[in-house]
């Protein structure tokens, strides 16, 4: 009987269900691994073969622990808030979740059909209100919260109050604005509600506040920086602005130093932490004040050493404003020839003069509106203007002229830059574009074309730091500065708060009301989930709101709660949360409702938590369910999150530890990005004005301007040979083409590159598993190549991973459908081969290496196949090993082989393949007893001769001389000598 997939992989998919062979509980007294893929959104199209890719490879793993004896948490779930259902809704007004549900069930049919083993009753999907009522907690805890810089870790804002009412901020040290006031605490009792709220704002770690965003209009929202590539959205290619809006924030600046500290101990590759390192920024400098004056004369009294407390002597025209200025390098401060600031900058009309007006709006329109990514990765652009002000050096007393530059960025440091150009590479580039004056500040760079090829060394033409080395120059300084009152030592960080807001209606409605001084509070506990209103379209409003702006009479009354049950509270609080006043609410009369989502890496960035306790209707994960799994011991997805959502993760999973809810600093333990597949597309040429269509091996008979390229859908080629019927049927315009054939085939051109609808090279695994099997597809996609790295897809070699499929159902089956195997003692060499593909295939998978493994099963059955093994003991353990890459051809072979009489109507799951145990490995089986000698004679090899590796060298030359072709290449001589190398080689020298 031959192998039949579409019958086997359904067959088994469907016990597996029924027995919930997948199951896992929250206690075992085995030892726990948690393995987990990163979530995918649904999209509508479903998912193509590059999908699967970290998911079979995360199965593996997954079946491969379960065997070695781990209690194996191996889940999925949706990341279901997202754009393109909303854009859906917008267009065509059904609601998101309709479009959403529908998505999912085709992503969960395709997953199933691959055979995966998750724990399906641990589904999450973020868009549920039972899952994003605990998003909305967690958004409530964070705004319950500050950052103490004493003690490092988050509090409650109650303690915050506590000190406020005692001492008022004069002894706090927290992460908090720069704009912050200080108090005492008569001035804090004495301020009004709107106040203290205000300046609570300050301090929470989830708040509002004015700030520049990167507003998509088309899309009606703020992107955050990562969501911005070349200028448009990445979703959809929209083009992007700066804007300033009112905007809810995450103060993940407060865990800058801890994201940066805590990544060192984690097993993620050094590209991904280097990113966030990166993306974090850290620099250790000063910051310095500069006074702006319209003046570009020079006080009287400047000098090059200044330490009267007003640095700047006497005279100018000064207008009272100052800016400060963020650098690494104080030690360059005598080389400062202008000052530039970002287009951005607030201060930008006090700063700009009359004469100046007209030029300056006209750049600051056309630069802020490009995304800051943009700015910082086009370092061959070189743009700017004259404001007219001038600051003046505190160091020098000398005024420098003040320009606008895009290449300063408002998000990092003050947005402004003290311009350095004999020392920064933008700014010498600047400089000589328009001509600005470069001083040299370091010995050596005088020569030079471009003095920013040194960086460091002795200083010159620095007044007071002449002589000094670049370390001890800095030094003194800071000191100089702070001695002067206009600066001090500093860490800065390009880190900056994360925007925590979509003006869109398909995402978690932030649980927030506001009353009629407009003060935010939060709901109470026992009121969430809030529940997204129904409305009538799903755009904004006609006057600009967002689409919640459409909801009839939403708003937050407090005697009509929305219902829910009340998380149990942490040891050491006695009650549930209810909002206090001063921005919490209190017994207030209610208010609007926020108008905005939370954004698309909200409920991302706890979700491996809420797999571990799903069910869970009192918390959003038990401490027993939290401290068994504890965090994610292998995760799975691509580097394009690195400074998203493995960034956001890190941050919430930081500051519920601080809280008490999560014992684990970090969430993924070890981290694989698995590369792309890519697509291979497929290419037909058609001649200009003609409606005739060349083979590709004929196309070198036209120039190129004689062809145009088409794109081909690569499902109507096969061995890049197209189906002409086929293509006709899919572009009925070509139907009277003519196809100009070489040798009777109209062969295709093809190209690598990004699988997409767009270039018509989509493969959906569905027609890959109806066309071979769901095992094929597993083993194949493994096969392509090392999980990290990209490569293309190519069905030309997929026929080989079928066949070796076949061979092993032929090594066990016979014709008839009955058992080839047999009990009996293997011998020495089935034994040989079956421990050394263990050996390999244990490694492998230890190693996350999971391409080799499907080359060495196809050694080992070419090997038994060879030997004519029919071994029971053998095929048994290979079933095993087999088995987390091709579950369902193993699953069937060991039913037949193990339990030939049993009905599969009473099949259990102890007799499943998944629930044996892996095979433990001998090394003995691979020590060899022999050698097969190769005979030399004068160094040329002449003959081979086995010998036992233990006996004794006499004996072997003994043999050697003896043997008959031996003597025929001696031809009667005597040997001058004999050299043997034991388990090696065997020279006679004449």
């Amino acid at each position: 009987m031959e192998y039949l997939p579409k019958n086997i992989e359904p067959k088994w998919q469907q016990i597996w269900e029924q027995h919930q062979l997948y199951k896992v509980e929250n206690q075992s007294t085995k030892p726990k691994y948690y393995v987990l893929d990163m979530f995918p959104y649904p999209s509508g199209a479903g998912l193509h073969v590059g999908h699967p890719l970290g998911y079979i490879a995360s199965d593996i793993v997954a079946r491969y622990k379960r065997l070695k004896g781990f209690n194996v948490l191996h889940p999925m779930g949706f990341d279901s808030f997202g754009l393109p259902a909303e854009q859906y809704a917008i267009d065509t007004g059904q609601h998101p979740k309709i479009t959403t549900e529908k998505n999912i069930a085709t992503f969960k049919r395709q997953l199933n059909k691959i055979g995966f083993c998750y724990d399906w009753s641990r589904e999450v999907r973020t868009s549920s209100p039972d899952y994003y009522r605990w998003t909305q907690w967690i958004f409530g805890e964070l705004f319950e919260s500050w950052y103490n810089n004493k003690t490092k870790k988050a509090e409650k804002i109650a303690t915050l109050l506590a000190e406020f009412a005692k001492n008022g901020n004069l002894q706090v040290d927290a992460t908090c604005d720069e704009e912050t006031p200080q108090f005492s605490a008569a001035e804090w009792l004495a301020f009004s509600p709107k106040q203290q709220a205000d300046i609570l704002l300050n301090y929470r770690l989830t708040y509002l506040a004015d700030a520049y965003v990167n507003w998509c209009p088309a899309l009606g929202m703020a992107l955050a920086n990562d969501e911005v590539k070349d200028g448009v959205s990445e979703r959809g290619g929209h083009p992007v602005e700066r804007k300033k809006m009112r905007q809810w924030m995450m103060r993940i600046t407060a865990y800058a130093e801890r994201l940066l500290h805590d990544i060192e101990s984690l097993d993620w590759s050094e590209s991904i932490k280097e990113m966030q390192r990166n993306w974090i920024g850290k620099s250790l400098g000063a910051e310095l004040t500069f006074e702006v004056s319209t003046s570009p004369l020079t006080p009287k009294g400047g000098t090059d050493e200044i330490t009267s407390n007003s640095p700047f002597g006497g005279g100018g025209a000064f207008s009272g404003l100052s800016l400060t200025v963020f650098t690494t390098r104080i030690d360059t401060i005598f080389g400062v020839t202008y000052l530039s600031i970002a287009p951005e900058h607030e201060l930008i009309p006090q700063l700009t003069t009359a004469d100046q007006k007209q030029a300056v709006e006209e750049y600051v329109e056309k630069a802020k509106n490009r995304s800051e990514r943009d700015r910082m990765s086009d370092v061959k652009t070189v743009s700017g203007v004259f404001t007219g002000s001038y600051v003046v050096n505190p160091f020098t007393g000398e005024k420098v002229p003040l320009w606008i530059a895009d290449y300063v960025l408002a998000g990092y440091g003050t947005g402004v830059v003290m311009a350095v150009p004999s020392s920064d590479d933008r700014d010498f580039r600047f400089a000589t574009h328009y001509n600005l004056p470069i001083i040299n500040v370091i010995a050596g760079t005088e020569e030079l074309e471009n003095p920013t090829e040194i960086k460091k060394g002795k200083m010159i033409n620095s007044g007071f730091l002449n002589g000094l080395e670049t370390e001890e120059a800095i030094k003194k300084a800071v000191e100089f500065a702070e001695k002067g009152g206009f600066g001090k030592a500093k860490i800065n960080y390009k880190l900056r708060d994360a925007v925590f807001a979509r003006q869109r209606y398909w995402g978690e409605p932030v649980p927030i009301y506001y009353d009629e001084q407009e003060i935010p509070h939060l709901l109470p506990t026992d009121t969430l989930p809030l529940l997204l209103p129904e409305i009538d379209q799903y755009k904004p409003t006609e006057t600009g709101e967002p689409p919640l702006g459409r909801a009839k009479d939403w708003k937050y009354n407090p005697l009509t709660p929305k219902g829910g049950t009340a998380p149990q509270p942490p040891k050491g609080e006695s009650e549930v949360r209810q909002t206090p006043p001063l921005g919490g609410g209190g017994l207030t009369s209610g208010g609007l409702y926020e108008l905005s989502t939370m954004p698309g890496w909200a409920g991302s960035s706890w979700y491996w938590l809420r797999y571990m306790d799903n069910q869970n209707t009192n918390e959003f994960v038990s401490k027993t369910a939290e401290q068994y799994w504890k965090q994610v011991d292998l995760y799975i997805g691509g580097s394009e999150h690195a400074t998203g959502h493995l960034l956001y993760s890190r941050f919430w999973n930081k500051f519920l530890y601080d809280l008490g809810y999560v014992s684990a600093v970090e969430p993924f333990k070890k981290l694989i990005n698995q590369g792309m597949i890519q697509g291979r597309s497929s290419l037909i040429y058609k001649l200009k004005d003609q409606n005739k269509f060349v083979a590709t091996s004929l196309k070198d008979q036209y120039t190129a301007q004689e062809l145009v390229e088409l794109h081909v859908d690569v499902n109507i080629v096969e061995n890049d040979v197209l189906d002409i019927q086929a293509f006709k049927q899919w572009r009925p315009e070509f139907a009277d083409s003519e196809f100009v054939l070489n040798e009777g085939r109209f062969d295709c051109g093809s190209q690598v590159e990004k699988m997409s609808k767009r270039w018509y090279n989509v493969v959906n695994p569905d027609d890959v598993v109806d066309r071979y099997s769901a095992d094929t597809l597993r083993l194949y996609e493994m096969f392509l190549g090392p999980l990290e790295q990209f490569k293309p897809w190519n069905t030309q070699g997929i026929d080989g991973t079928h066949k070796f499929l076949k061979k092993l159902w032929r090594l066990c089956i016979d014709d008839k459908g009955n058992s080839r195997l047999v009990e009996g003692e293997p011998t020495k060499e089935e034994y040989k081969t079956l421990h050394k593909t263990i050996k390999k295939v244990q490694e492998d998978i230890e190693n996350h290496a999971f391409n080799t493994p499907v080359s060495t099963f196809m050694i080992c059955v070419n090997e038994l196949t060879d030997l004519k093994c029919n071994k029971l003991a053998i095929i048994k353990d290979l079933l095993i090993i087999l088995s987390p890459f091709a579950p369902h051809i193993a699953e069937e072979l060991w039913f037949k082989l193990n339990y030939p009489q049993l009905n599969i109507e009473n099949w259990q799951p102890t007799q499943s393949v998944v629930n044996q145990a892996f095979p433990i490995f001998n090394e003995t089986y691979l020590t060899e007893s022999s050698y097969e000698y190769p005979i030399s004679i004068n160094g040329k090899m002449r003959h081979k001769m086995t010998f036992a590796l233990d006996m004794p060298v006499a004996d072997i030359e003994k043999q050697v001389l003896a043997e008959e072709i031996v003597q025929k290449w001696l031809e009667g001589k005597q040997p001058k000598k004999m050299i043997v190398v034991v388990g090696k080689i065997v020279n006679v020298v004449l």
